[in-house]
C-alpha cells in the first residue's frame, strides 16, 4: 500500500537555540504543558524501549508518572518482560510523541529501580481499582483467558474489601536517568528543527542542533 498521499508538511512552529531552557527538564516541562494545554490524549504517554541480555529490543507504551532532575519515573509489575529486561540491561529510550504539535522528545538514558518508600507514596495515591489491577495481573505472562483476569480482581476486591490495599512486593517503579534529551519540532519542507542535550562530566548540559 502506497502512503505517498498521507504527507502532511508541518508548520505549527519552530524551535531557535535562543527560545531554549538552560536545562532539558525546564524545556521538557515547558512542552509538557503545553502538550496538556493542547488537549492532548495523555501528554504523558510515552514509548518505552528496552532491551534484554539477548540484544533484541521490545517497545510499548507507559504513563510518565513524575519528573525531575533525578529524572523520569514510571511505574510497574516487577515481574514484567520490562522489568526483567532491565535487570539484564539498564539502556532504555523513551519517547513522546505530541505529533499534533508536531513535536517529539526523546530520551536515552539508564533505568534503575526508584525507593520502595518512593513506590509505596505513588501506589497509595491510586484509584482503588488500579491497585487491585497490580494484584490481579501476573503481567507479561500467558493466560488463558480474560475471565482468569477479572476472577483474580475479585479475589482481590473481596480479600482487600476494608481497609487499605497494601502494594505488592512485585510491584514498583524504575526512574530513568538521561545522557540525552532530543526535541524534535517539525519544520517546513521536512527542515525540522532539532536540539540535543547532552549531559557533561560537570553536571551540566551541552546544548547542540542536529541535521534533520
Amino acid at each position: 500500500m502506497m502512503l505517498d498521499n498521507t504527507r502532511v508538511d508541518y508548520d505549527r512552529g519552530e524551535l531557535r537555540r535562543e527560545n531554549l531552557r538552560a536545562d532539558p527538564f525546564g524545556q521538557f516541562a515547558l512542552w509538557l504543558n503545553e502538550a496538556n494545554d493542547a488537549g492532548l490524549v495523555e501528554p504523558n504517554a510515552m514509548s518505552l524501549a528496552t532491551a534484554g541480555a539477548d540484544g533484541r529490543p521490545t517497545l510499548r507504551s507507559v504513563l510518565l508518572k513524575s519528573f525531575d532532575e533525578r529524572g523520569f519515573v514510571f511505574y510497574t509489575n516487577l515481574d514484567s518482560r520490562k522489568s526483567r529486561q532491565i535487570s539484564e540491561n539498564g539502556n532504555v529510550s523513551l519517547l513522546f510523541p505530541w505529533l499534533a504539535l508536531q513535536r517529539q522528545v526523546a530520551v536515552n538514558g539508564a533505568a534503575g529501580r526508584v525507593p520502595a518508600s518512593e513506590a509505596l507514596a505513588y501506589f497509595l495515591m491510586r484509584p482503588f481499582g488500579s491497585q487491585l489491577g497490580a494484584w490481579a495481573s501476573p503481567q507479561s505472562r500467558v493466560i488463558s483467558t480474560r475471565g482468569l483476569l477479572e476472577m483474580k480482581w475479585e479475589e482481590a476486591k473481596r480479600k482487600f474489601r476494608e481497609g487499605q490495599v497494601p502494594m505488592p512486593s512485585f510491584w514498583g517503579g524504575f526512574r530513568v536517568v538521561p545522557r540525552e534529551i532530543e526535541f524534535w519540532q517539525g519544520g517546513k519542507h521536512r527542515l525540522h528543527d532539532r536540539f540535543l542535550y547532552t549531559r557533561v562530566e560537570d553536571g551540566n548540559w551541552k546544548i547542540e542542533r542536529l541535521a534533520p
